[in-house]
């Protein structure tokens, strides 16, 4: 590699300084002399971007490169980096960039699950890099291991925890009882969760990562809008005291997997991607990913299971994936070449999410009387869908004594876990099982994967 004087210095611009952008410009500054090592090149930042220049900033951050001229940043930069996130201004800043031949590296999950072939397709034809680690999983190297690393392997499945924010509430309800609201307080406090968590709570925020995700994978264009999308609201204190009841816990996951073409329904092959709150064991690996944390696991033809852990949000954590992706967009100016492009020859159907399989655990208060039970197990039967186990409570006394909640005099309560099926064979026994007359009420409805 050629020393860093022998190269002109390589121009970086930088649009956002939030929490993020403030560490990744205290990345560039602090170890200036370490990347220049690596990269053959000195980096030299040359401007930041933001909408008030006059707002007050962390004192790491030198006042005289911020500017409120995006556009005329990008134009006199080799390397746009992009943590400004949302959909506009964002787009047009990077389309602007690619097309002055600027590399560009942007941790903007949103933008990408969107319309990220808009950008895949610029970056191609102009022919330079764009690179996006931290877009998904912050600090956790996983889009360049998908991405390039399993390249000759084939992905089945991909399983993971990929929003920081409710991993936190779920793991404070599992281990200190607190109600769903109390959990998100918490997070709040810690600054964890924003003002608003609605992205987080809902799963938007995950099903933009698994959008992506999946699109690597699986070599074909998966948009958010193709991720069945389902957050952790409806999740009740009870739900959490019942999957310990029955050794599992509770995780909002991100599902991308491979279908096969099933011979006996006609169904064809394709991609199912889904994001929703499950049961796991609490035998899988995921379910001891605590606090904050993420986690992906991987299931690969060849290379069997692999599982990438760390701390997935966080300024300094996304900082370190975004200047890792820097200096490989400025090891290719400097020695020549370019990164992985989009890939997307695979002739799959991104399937409904009726199509996507798994199983059910299904919680009632039903009459206390004889013959329940045969009732729900032959409208089960009737859809087709088997019943793995069923559980009943010896005593009140003893739900109670876990936090569970207690049935009304009169009522029994069921716990029923089905092998795996469709989902829309699932669901719709699940409305098959509620008109029953000995049925009282659905308490919950949760899916069960990892087992």
């Amino acid at each position: 590699m050629p020393s860093a004087e022998s190269h002109p210095p390589l121009r970086v611009a930088l649009l956002g300084c939030g929490v993020v952008g403030t560490q990744v410009a205290r990345l560039l500054t602090q170890q200036a002399d370490d990347l220049a090592s690596r990269v053959g090149a000195r980096l030299e930042l040359v401007g930041i971007a933001v909408r008030d220049a006059s707002a007050p900033r962390d004192p790491v951050v030198d006042r005289s490169l911020l500017t409120e001229d995006a556009e005329g940043l990008v134009r006199r930069a080799d390397i746009v980096v992009e943590v400004m996130g949302g959909i506009e201004p964002a787009r047009g800043l990077l389309l602007q960039a690619i097309e002055a031949r600027a590399a560009v590296v942007t941790a903007n999950k949103a933008l990408l699950a969107e319309d990220g072939p808009t950008l895949y397709k610029a970056a191609d034809d102009a022919g330079v890099d764009i690179y996006f680690e931290a877009a998904v999983a912050g600090a956790i190297p996983i889009v360049r291991p998908v991405r390039e690393s399993l390249a000759g392997d084939h992905v089945r499945r991909v399983l993971g925890i990929v929003n920081g924010t409710t991993n936190y509430v779920l793991d404070q309800m599992t281990t200190t009882g607190a109600d769903l609201a109390d959990a998100v307080r918490e997070a709040q406090d810690l600054g964890f969760a924003e003002a608003d968590p609605t992205a987080d709570v809902e799963g938007y925020d995950a099903a933009a990562k698994a959008a992506i995700l999946a699109s690597l994978a699986f070599h074909v264009r998966v948009s958010i809008d193709d991720v069945a999308r389902e957050g952790i609201m409806a999740v009740t204190a009870d739900d959490v005291a019942w999957a310990a009841h029955t050794g599992h816990v509770i995780k909002l996951l991100a599902i991308a997997e491979l279908r096969d073409a099933d011979r006996g329904t006609g169904r064809g092959a394709g991609v199912s991607v889904r994001v929703h709150p499950a049961l796991l064991p609490t035998t899988h690996p995921l379910a001891n990913v605590r606090g904050s944390f993420n986690a992906v696991f991987v299931e690969a033809e060849s290379a069997g299971e692999l599982m990438f852990y760390g701390r997935g949000a966080g300024g300094a954590p996304t900082a370190s994936a975004v200047l890792g992706d820097v200096v490989s967009a400025a090891r290719h100016r400097v020695l020549g070449g370019k990164g992985p492009q989009e890939s997307t020859y695979a002739d799959l159907a991104i399937l409904p999410a009726s199509a996507a399989v798994t199983r059910y655990q299904v919680r009632l208060d039903v009459d206390d009387r004889p013959g329940v039970l045969a009732q729900v197990a032959q409208a089960l039967a009737a859809h087709g869908v088997s019943i793995e186990a069923v559980r009943q409570p010896s005593a009140p006394e003893a739900v109670a004594a876990e936090g569970m909640q207690t049935p009304a005099a009169g009522a029994a309560q069921l716990v029923i876990t089905t092998h795996a099926a469709p989902e829309s064979a699932l669901a719709a026994t699940v409305e098959a099982v509620a008109a029953l007359d000995p049925v009282r009420t659905i308490t919950s409805v949760l899916r069960v994967e990892g087992a």
